[in-house]
């Protein structure tokens, strides 16, 4: 995955497996933090980022036409600021990327997931705060 380094703006390829650590730019050497924003993917990002990440992922299936997502996604965003560096925070477009929506047997949305080491180990239809979701990963983090 491509990232921006802060200090000097070059674009970095970061593993998909250090995505929540702290990495160094390859052009000024500065700091890149961890992943703090969530990340828009597709079904190839997807597999890639849940197949190496070292720390709980969660996924927001969402659609651009529905309301539930869109108050959703501002607590979305929060999760992904407060777990940077201990969980990894993907959306998934349920329009654009309908073969994961059912290869995950979305049928209402925002659903979310939680998944470790590739697997599920959560899944929930409909709105829920960032605490509630922060409360999934770290449960994910320990188990």
């Amino acid at each position: 995955m491509l990232r921006l380094c802060p200090s000097c703006k070059r674009k970095n390829r970061i593993p998909s497996s250090r995505l929540a650590q702290t990495g160094k730019c390859g052009a000024c050497k500065e700091a890149i933090p961890p992943l703090a924003s969530p990340v828009d993917v597709g079904p190839e990002e997807f597999d890639d980022i849940v197949g190496g990440a070292k720390v709980p992922v969660l996924v927001d299936f969402w659609a651009e036409w529905c309301g539930p997502c869109k108050r959703a996604a501002p607590e979305v965003k929060k999760v992904a600021q407060e777990m940077a560096g201990k969980a990894i925070v993907l959306k998934v477009d349920t329009e654009a990327h309908p073969g994961l929506r059912d290869r995950f047997e979305v049928q209402g949305i925002p659903n979310f997931l939680v998944m470790k080491d590739g697997e599920v180990i959560q899944q929930q239809a409909g709105l829920v705060t960032h605490t509630r979701m922060s409360g999934w990963l770290l449960d994910a983090a320990r188990g």
